[in-house]
């Protein structure tokens, strides 16, 4: 197939998203190509591409769909958001783009983000010094606010731990071998009763939404929570959306939750989302949706050269 009609899917594991991503592209009359960033590079020699993506040394793709930016070094994730970054610069349409990915991969960005633009979100510190992550948990604790900390990059509820005032001083080799706490005040959604709500939006749009029930606090569906069809209308899709305002992003999937008073926070606001969870409870082809808008935003001329 040409390489304009080929599309790189940069994934480490294509697995059941992978597939769908590929019949949706295959109903635009495009092939979605596989791709580790890993396998990507920097070169800068006159009269070849900036980047060089496996399978199109000579020509750049008109766009490209991140499902994934593998973890690693500091010097490696920079040089994996860099290619990010440069294919944008170089006419690429990068989807989502190297800085929506940065603001919201980074949980402690995130929670800036939110707080700057006034969208309601747990209370958050995040610091080196173990005495001031002392002092925090101390004083939450001892005044009857359980806390949660949380690794600064993570998904999936992996390394979360609840601390109340009978918990041991978290130790950052445990889960944060960089030593750095983010700490967030536990939001009750009821004990025994635990659920949130994850929305899909696209370009502003909600367009999918579930609650998750949780066997325990933690409310992710890798951790097997149960998932069912909520309204992509009302007080929790319309946070959603200004969260991913906040954020600036072309797609994402926004966490809400509700506190025993009703009232809603945003957890976080994930940049490579999954939806396997959420496809089962909604009558909307997401991938679809994200594979069209993804072709929306092609430039004109690029986007001719790929229409069917």
């Amino acid at each position: 197939m040409q390489t304009n009609r080929r599309v790189p899917v940069f994934t480490e594991d294509p697995g059941w998203h992978g597939k769908r991503l590929s019949e949706a592209f295959a109903m635009r009359g495009l092939e979605a190509v596989f791709v580790s960033l890993k396998d990507c590079a920097l070169n800068f020699v006159p009269g070849k591409p900036a980047v060089v993506i496996p399978g199109f040394e000579e020509t750049l793709p008109a766009g490209v769909f991140v499902r994934g930016v593998p973890g690693g070094t500091l010097q490696q994730v920079i040089a994996r958001l860099d290619i990010l970054h440069a294919l944008e610069m170089l006419g690429v349409h990068v989807y989502n783009n190297g800085r929506a990915i940065e603001r919201t991969v980074d949980k402690a960005m995130t929670s800036f983000l939110l707080h700057h633009h006034g969208v309601p979100t747990p209370p958050t510190w995040v610091c080196e010094s173990r005495q001031q992550a002392q002092s925090i948990i101390r004083r939450e604790t001892m005044a009857g606010r359980a806390l949660v900390i949380k690794p600064l990059f993570g998904s999936q509820g992996m390394g979360v731990r609840r601390l109340d005032h009978n918990s041991a001083f978290p130790v950052p080799m445990e889960q944060h071998v960089d030593g750095l706490y983010y700490l967030q005040s536990y939001i009750d959604s009821g004990e025994g009763a635990w659920h949130d709500y994850r929305v899909f939006v696209i370009q502003g749009r909600a367009v999918a939404a579930m609650a998750r029930h949780g066997s325990t606090w933690v409310n992710n569906v890798a951790m097997g929570a149960r998932c069912e069809p909520v309204a992509v209308s009302g007080a929790v899709a319309e946070l959603a959306l200004a969260a991913a305002r906040a954020v600036d992003i072309a797609y994402c999937g926004v966490d809400v939750i509700a506190n025993a008073a009703g009232e809603l926070y945003v957890l976080e606001v994930n940049s490579i989302p999954a939806w396997k969870g959420l496809q089962a409870v909604s009558e909307q082809n997401i991938a679809q949706m994200l594979v069209d808008d993804f072709c929306a935003g092609l430039q004109p001329d690029k986007k001719e050269s790929v229409a069917s």
